[in-house]
């Protein structure tokens, strides 16, 4: 069964020096280790993330896919690559230069690997302009974060770079990324376990109870990673709240059910039962194989999750891990 990964992360060989054009203490850059395979993300000189070859080099990353079994993957910026505190002008140059290297990441193996572009997104026209330029290039979709800052996902500016991507036919990946947190979340990586869901369930409200829905065309092709977080298996409470309080509905005329046809999300929610709420709340169609690879929290044999999911039927099962894929992101194998 073809397998379709559209959540993964690279990060491309940068160095200290090229890092620090834009902030020499805090924009990230890579030291690979004498032996080739292993490395750190770093910022300034502060170890950063522990990483493999596979992040930074195609030719390592076909050969996991290769063992994985996985016929095609798309990769995306590491989040601490967006930039997002920068000057507008600053960033955009950064966001052109990594979406570059995307590009010839996957030029390695063309048929194999697609990328998503990051974009200046603190800047509107910076952030369409650069998009639009990397769609033209051979992106075929963007990567955002959830939220700007203290800005999430319905704020003004944000709906309007949506709107322009629905008008450019840019799908769009949202990431969480800088998680909340005000210190308590401070071992056992539980930002990223308990943070992380939460962060991806407000991108999804903020959208939905906000009323940006409504003014954002039907035909933006959104997809959040993570299964979406938390947002399935609290979409009762928030349908609750809904119908029980006014200051809840006030800015959404319909019910918070209603919009699930709006967006995807990806499958990497690592239980079978977790799965089966997703689909069952989402619909098949509307969810996408995704690992988060080459991460040590991703999904470490891709897709094995939806293949034991014996409730799934085999037509369910290729929807998932390409079919859907193929539609989103007007991928054909």
């Amino acid at each position: 069964m073809n397998k379709i990964d559209i959540h993964s992360h690279f990060f491309p060989r940068v160095t200290q020096a090229e890092a620090a054009r834009l902030d020499a203490a805090h924009s990230p850059w890579l030291r690979i280790d004498a032996d080739g395979e292993r490395g750190h993300i770093m910022v300034d000189d502060r170890a950063f993330r522990p990483v493999h070859r596979p992040l930074w080099d195609p030719a390592a990353r076909i050969a996991d896919l290769d063992a994985k079994n996985v016929t095609a993957q798309i990769v995306c910026a590491t989040p601490i690559m967006f930039a997002y505190r920068y000057d507008a002008a600053d960033a955009a140059a950064w966001a052109a230069r990594m979406n570059d290297l995307a590009l010839e990441h996957c030029a390695y193996a063309p048929t194999r690997l697609k990328a998503l572009a990051q974009v200046p997104l603190q800047d509107l026209d910076l952030a369409c302009r650069e998009a639009s330029r990397a769609k033209a290039a051979g992106h075929v979709g963007v990567q955002i974060g959830n939220h700007l800052g203290p800005r999430d996902l319905d704020d003004p500016q944000l709906i309007d770079f949506l709107c322009h991507c629905a008008r450019d036919d840019i799908p769009v990946l949202v990431h969480p990324w800088d998680m909340m947190t005000d210190g308590r979340m401070k071992k056992w990586m539980l930002p990223w376990l308990v943070a992380m869901p939460a962060e991806t369930q407000l991108s999804i409200l903020s959208l939905v109870l906000s009323g940006a829905f409504e003014q954002i065309p039907r035909s933006l092709k959104l997809c959040f990673a993570h299964g979406g977080g938390s947002f399935a298996f609290l979409l009762g409470r928030a349908e609750n709240a809904w119908h029980c309080r006014d200051i809840v509905r006030e800015d959404c005329p319909l019910p918070p059910s209603h919009y699930l046809d709006r967006f995807h999300v990806d499958s990497a929610v690592f239980d079978s039962r977790a799965l089966r709420l997703l689909v069952d709340v989402m619909g098949v169609e509307r969810v996408m194989l995704g690992s988060d690879h080459p991460f040590p929290l991703g999904e470490q044999e891709i897709g094995a999750l939806v293949a034991a999911s014996d409730w799934l039927d085999d037509a369910q099962r290729a929807r998932i891990c390409a079919g859907n894929a193929c539609d989103f992101f007007g991928i054909a194998l």
